[in-house]
């Protein structure tokens, strides 16, 4: 006998799925507030289309197999290597920029805890065509305005911008070796979850000077100006470009910069990010992260399409959802009938039946009891069920249904 959903799959019962509903409902508006139009794809690829691009953390989360005709494909733990793949497909024929939106259901299998697992559904939302500053700002500001639809507010969450191309810099006028840079990366990205003296340990073993280590391992308290210090040349002007960006989504947020901080340690764990990214968190820290993205100029032709930039972030239900609980801001409830039909006991089923199909019809939507029951006991499940309004079928409009 079955006991219930597989391990870190869900139900839906309705409650859930209005829930569900509520989220992806103002996804979709917020969206197309932006002008961004949707797409979907298929929940099963290849299993190159993962392996090539996405770094070894999501390949070794695959639901992956080889089907009837000998193909090996996965489930799709993520969309943007999807939708790269579709863009690059028709690149000289779309309008440029591309702006579109999916909200399409993840599968990663990897251990269950608080805010992750095993199936999500996932707003996706990608720019392609634009290499301006001005793209990037479009998609932190979008992503903010989905947090202000919901009703939260820059004192409950904040956006956390960093730059791969200042990262890097960075750690190169410390005296980082290239061979070491990934590495470093891995470390920066858990330096938040990793006690200090465990992260320096890491990085003293990936020959990191010395020197380097402290400040690696508190690079996320660095500002703007203390990084521009230390670059020249292009990444320069990658800071330079990086404030153009830090104004521009303050300009689109109306004018309110409180959403966002400049955070080094924002690496993205993805291989395919060159550029601008960023995640949104939980001022608390009591959650995941509810957002991430960024630019991933590279992806398209690496999958031998079209050399087109390219941006984008992900938003799942999971975290969103316990945020928006915790907050008392999911608003979103089982709706009940418009209108209960009652009868006398005595009046025929069939008049009932009639009146429904004549309220439905006109777009109703109408509840009635599948039997004669007395008006008391009809008026009790009209109650239960949550319907707007009760009306009592008499006798004449019985014998002139």
């Amino acid at each position: 006998m079955f006991k219930g959903a597989l391990p870190g799959f869900r139900d839906f019962y309705p409650q859930e799925l209005a829930e569900r509903a509520y989220v992806m409902t103002t996804w979709r508006e917020v969206a197309r507030r932006y002008a961004f139009v949707e797409y979907d794809g298929p929940p099963l690829e290849p299993l190159e289309l993962y392996t090539r691009k996405s770094g070894d953390e999501i390949v070794g989360q695959l639901y992956n197999f080889v089907d009837k005709g000998d193909r090996e494909v996965a489930l799709r733990p993520e969309m943007t290597p999807t939708v790269a793949r579709m863009v690059a497909a028709r690149a000289n024929a779309l309008r440029k920029p591309v702006r579109w939106f999916s909200m399409p259901q993840l599968f990663r299998y990897e251990r269950q805890q608080k805010g992750r697992l095993r199936e999500h559904f996932q707003l996706n939302v990608d720019i392609f065509g634009s290499s301006d500053v001005a793209a990037d700002a479009e998609l932190a500001a979008c992503a903010v305005d989905i947090m202000r639809a919901f009703g939260l507010t820059s004192r409950d969450v904040v956006v956390r911008v960093s730059d791969r191309r200042l990262l890097h810099a960075y750690l190169s006028s410390l005296g980082v070796p290239d061979s070491a840079i990934e590495g470093v990366h891995q470390v920066i990205d858990k330096l938040q979850r990793t006690p200090h003296d465990v992260s320096a340990e890491r990085l003293r073993a990936l020959d990191v000077p010395a020197e380097a280590v402290e400040q690696i391992v508190h690079i996320a308290e660095l500002t703007l100006d203390e990084i521009r210090s230390r670059l020249t040349g292009s990444a320069a002007e990658n800071a330079e470009e990086f404030a153009r960006y830090m104004e521009y989504v303050a300009v689109l947020l109306g004018g309110d910069d409180s959403w966002l901080s400049l955070d080094l340690s924002i690496v993205r764990g993805l291989a395919y990010y060159t550029g601008i990214v960023f995640e949104l968190f939980d001022r608390s820290g009591e959650f995941r992260a509810i957002c991430g993205g960024g630019r991933y100029d590279s992806l398209l032709a690496s999958l031998g399409g079209a050399d087109l930039p390219a941006l984008g972030f992900g938003m799942g239900d999971v975290v969103l959802s316990e945020l928006l609980r915790a907050k008392g801001l999911m608003r979103a409830s089982v709706a009940g009938a418009d209108v209960w039909i009652a009868a006398e006991e005595s009046t025929p089923l069939t008049a009932v039946m009639a009146e429904a199909a004549r309220r439905r019809a006109d777009g109703q939507s109408v509840e009635y009891a599948l039997r004669p029951q007395s008006l008391s006991k009809q008026k009790k499940a009209a109650q239960a069920s949550g319907a707007r309004e009760f009306v009592t079928l008499s006798n004449t409009d019985a014998r002139h249904g």
